[in-house]
């Protein structure tokens, strides 16, 4: 590359043009796959710019996956496909995130944030075999055909505020991951960018490159997403989609307010960017911030189910969209999931217009808020974000623990819970020095009491409690 000089010309920072340029020049094939980019310091004598510059446009490059740098070594162009796009490839899909695709036995169950069990089973009992003996032909077919019933339930159940979505708007789904995942899969292609939060539900993200689509990572604060950086993001990587819980957030527990989702619509609506929001957490909540959707309704897909308030095992969802995504989307969903299982639609659907859904809420946010209590009582004095009807806290360790750490440390004294990487959606280099642990799956309160009493004495007792040497 001794010959090959950027082209440095329109408007805009330096650093961003010098990236915009390479990239430019990797997709025209000039810069071949695993060229070496020059030094940084000869770089930035040719082009009359600071050694900072050059570092900042091959940092962009770095984000948008289209180098690696190799200490001692120097920047290399990623290997490509025939789109210009950096060759895909498969992720090592062995571990679910920091767990283990198969649960340790025997120890508490703080992992997990699905409804907690108050009864419903026997409820979901009888509603399975009265829709058994109605429909037992549909039962043994495919479901080609969706009725207006499961429509309407999925409109009753996304309502919220304002939000108020018609049936013809509305896709059942199963569950809000497979809601969000066909809405991926439909609106956008291989190698396009879906930006994300740094921690969030990284189930999503880990999907979405399991098929092919790239992470961009959006900066947040103590208030949620950064619009600033929202814009950078668009500005320099062009999302297709940006994926956000703007409710009770999932682990961090914010709630955006209503000036940032106002400027990320807009922001999306300037760069053409479809949101989806993932609002399952906030159907447990009373909060009375407008939705997305309300903001930018021709953009917005909002996506919920049952599973955090009613029961994880029936896998309901449902997803409501602009009417021009609608059909794209079902076919997606068909697509992805093999199709929707009459039998669990059917139940679902009843649950909620019969309005034993929001009667299993109820229950459910209560049982909740007892659980938190005990959490806020055994943890006093430390660190930590909770709300009363929600199944989870966002713990801030103190010195000196490491997330990781913390984590393994809780395992080894028999309580599962999840460090900050489990939620990190793409490979950042922040630290928030933190763990999510659930409160809704232990059977009893006991149990609850135990395993965070269990939290409790490691965080009083420090790393001198633990200590591995394996």
């Amino acid at each position: 590359m001794t010959n090959w000089r950027p082209d440095l010309t329109g408007s805009g920072p330096l650093y961003q043009r010098l990236a915009d340029s390479i990239e430019a020049d990797i997709d025209r094939g000039i810069i071949g796959a695993g060229a070496k980019l020059p030094p940084q310091r000869d770089l930035a004598y040719d082009i009359g710019a600071t050694v900072g510059t050059v570092g900042r446009a091959y940092q962009l490059l770095r984000e948008r996956g289209l180098v690696s740098g190799e200490v001692g070594r120097g920047t290399f162009v990623l290997a490509q496909h025939a789109e210009g796009k950096p060759e895909l490839h498969a992720p090592d899909i062995g571990m679910e995130g920091t767990r283990g695709v198969d649960v340790p036995r025997g120890k508490l169950r703080f992992d997990s944030t699905a409804a907690p069990d108050v009864g419903q089973g026997a409820i979901v009992a009888d509603v399975l075999s009265r829709a058994a003996q109605d429909y037992p032909h549909e039962i043994s077919s495919y479901t080609r055909d969706f009725p207006d019933r499961w429509h309407e339930a999925g409109a009753r159940w996304l309502s919220r505020n304002a939000f108020a979505p018609t049936a013809d708007a509305v896709v059942p789904t199963l569950g809000t991951h497979a809601a969000v995942m066909a809405a991926i899969a439909a609106l956008t292609t291989p190698g396009d960018y879906v930006a994300f939060e740094h921690l969030t539900y990284s189930q999503i993200s880990r999907s979405a490159g399991l098929i092919g689509r790239r992470v961009a990572l959006v900066a947040s604060d103590d208030e949620g997403i950064d619009p600033a950086d929202f814009e950078r993001v668009c500005a320099q990587k062009h999302p297709r989609m940006i994926f956000l819980m703007p409710t009770a957030q999932n682990p961090t527990l914010v709630t955006l307010s209503a000036s940032r989702r106002e400027a990320v619509a807009r922001i999306a609506r300037e760069y053409n960017v479809v949101l989806i929001e993932d609002d399952l957490y906030g159907h447990l909540t009373d909060d009375p911030t407008p939705l997305l959707a309300e903001y930018a309704p021709e953009r917005t897909i909002v996506a919920g189910g049952l599973s955090k308030s009613v029961a994880a095992g029936i896998r309901g969802g449902w997803l409501a969209c602009p009417p021009a995504y609608r059909h794209r989307i079902r076919v997606a969903h068909k697509m992805i999931t093999g199709g929707m299982p009459f039998l669990l639609a059917e139940v679902n659907s009843r649950l909620v217009l019969s309005g034993q859904a929001a009667q299993i809420r109820m229950s459910a946010i209560a049982e909740i808020q007892a659980r938190i209590a005990i959490v806020r009582d055994t943890l006093a004095g430390f660190s930590f974000k909770s709300h009363d009807n929600v199944p989870f806290v966002w713990l801030t360790l103190p010195d000196p623990w490491l997330s990781g750490t913390f984590k393994n440390a809780c395992l080894e004294h028999g309580v599962l819970i999840d460090d900050e990487d489990e939620f990190k959606a793409g490979r950042s280099e922040q630290v928030f020095h933190g763990v999510r642990f659930g409160i809704s799956q232990p059977r009893h309160h006991r149990d609850v009491a135990e395993g965070v009493a269990v939290i409790r004495r490691l965080l009083d007792e420090g790393r001198a409690g633990y200590d591995s040497f394996s």
